[in-house]
């Protein structure tokens, strides 16, 4: 009877284990998704700052082209 036991007993932690790796799976895929987000966003702001430099000099070379000589 013992050896019944102990494989009813294996049986019955094997979907605790199952559980547990689909919850750590799950933090560690929110963390990652969080790390991209925050990535993104910084890289999102920096080509909009290179953008709007962009427009600075393509506008002030506008002016310099229409200026009379």
């Amino acid at each position: 009877m013992s050896q019944a036991d102990s494989l009813f007993g294996l049986f019955a932690i094997i979907p605790i284990l199952f559980y547990l790796g689909l919850l750590f799976l799950s933090i560690y895929f929110v963390i990652k998704v969080i790390k991209f987000i925050n990535a993104k966003t910084r890289f999102d702001q920096e080509r909009n700052d290179k953008l709007d430099e962009l427009i600075k000099v393509i506008g002030n070379s506008k002016e310099n082209q229409n200026r009379p000589l």
